[in-house]
């Protein structure tokens, strides 16, 4: 394979869909990409999400550059085939990946490039460096008053497989984003004997596709749209698709819809939350706010008894540590920059995967590869 330096090359932090593709995308220009991955094989993360969960974007608009997913995997592809397809990626591509290899820290190299601290004591030097650590990296548990002495159970929704473990139980689910939603109705949907959802902040919930028009497709045309137009517009989308729900505890949300994205809040895909909330199988409630013994305090005062407690509650992306001392951090520890571009301080440092957009996160992940491989190449 021709390198443009076969002594120097780029280092990959990560084998998911974002790093596999940006080495893929690397590799297609000749450029040798080495993928470190801490893990054992590539996707890690896919491995160990709940069962049920299926991609919100369709098949067609997910795929990475170079591989088309098969057409048996459907519309919405689930979980054990996206890990499947991510197996195939890199067999098809021929990607050099590493793994059992964690990346403590990025610092500059002497005179130029990039060194990285890793596993065992390595020393790596490398032209370029891609951050495709994810999204998802580290679980968040917040510091709930008395959570160390509930006498219940009380887990991540990362630990969440299945509904079988909690047959019959009553069960508390906080977060009502989309992982929280879906583990809701897998409850239920599961045998659970009672099902409550805490809400802080009532999400937009969008109908994955209507009249068969994906929810995605449209989060691609609006996009670039000014926030108030798309806002009215998917205000008046949502109360013609979406039935009033407030008198089940789930009003509808005061602020617009891309508004909230751009803050980081990504719409709900209905995938059964709404025909639940209506039957009255999941039943919203307040946020939590501390704990009692067995009992949960909700932040309106009511006193609730679940045997389970799961924590809907979302990730960090655990940067710090890594690239923290570089300038490269915003105040919520996001990066500053992605995809092709470089922060000033850090030229040759690039990240990808760390938004999370709503015209689908693969898409933008296969759209950030090529524009990685074209700035790496290029300098």
């Amino acid at each position: 394979m021709a390198t443009n330096d076969p002594t120097r090359p780029v280092y990959v932090i990560g084998a998911g869909p974002g790093g596999l593709a940006v080495a893929a995308a690397l590799r297609g220009r000749g450029v040798r990409a080495v993928v470190l991955e801490k893990a054992d094989a590539v996707g890690d993360s896919w491995r160990h999400h709940y069962d049920r969960l299926r991609l919100h974007t369709t098949r067609r608009l997910s795929a990475l550059p170079g591989l088309k997913m098969p057409r048996s995997f459907g519309r919405w592809v689930a979980r054990a085939d996206v890990v499947r397809y991510l197996e195939k990626y890199a067999q098809v591509h021929e990607l050099e990946i590493v793994t059992g290899v964690e990346v403590s820290r990025v610092e500059r190299a002497d005179g130029d490039g990039w060194l990285l601290h890793a596993t065992g004591g390595r020393r790596l030097t490398g032209r370029a460096v891609v951050v495709a650590t994810g999204y998802n990296h580290t679980p968040y548990l917040p510091e709930w008053p008395g959570a160390d002495a509930y006498t219940g159970t009380l887990l991540h929704a990362g630990q969440y497989r299945n509904a079988a473990p909690y047959a019959g139980k009553d069960v508390l689910v906080v977060g009502s984003g989309n992982t929280g939603a879906e583990i809701a109705v897998d409850l239920v949907e599961g045998g659970a004997g009672r099902v409550r959802l805490a809400v802080r902040t009532a999400p937009h919930i969008l109908r994955r596709s209507t009249a068969g028009w994906p929810a995605q497709a449209s989060g691609i045309l609006v996009r670039r749209l000014p926030v108030p137009l798309v806002d009215r517009a998917a205000g008046a989308v949502a109360r013609l698709s979406v039935p009033d729900l407030s008198d089940k505890g789930l009003p509808r949300p005061e602020t617009g819809l891309y508004a909230r994205v751009r803050e980081g809040a990504i719409p709900v895909q209905d995938v059964g939350l709404i025909a639940a909330v209506q039957s009255g199988r999941v039943e919203p409630v307040a946020a939590l706010d501390s704990f009692e013994g067995a009992k949960v305090v909700l932040a309106d005062g009511t006193l609730v008894s679940p045997e389970v407690v799961i924590a809907a509650t979302g990730y960090r992306r655990a940067l710090e540590g890594l690239v923290g001392e570089l300038g490269v951090l915003d105040g919520r520890g996001r990066p500053t920059v992605h995809g092709g571009h470089t922060a000033p301080t850090a030229p040759g440092l690039y990240f990808t995967g760390f938004t999370n957009p709503i015209s689908g996160m693969f898409r933008e992940l296969a759209i950030d590869a090529g524009k990685i491989a074209k700035a790496v190449a290029r300098h």
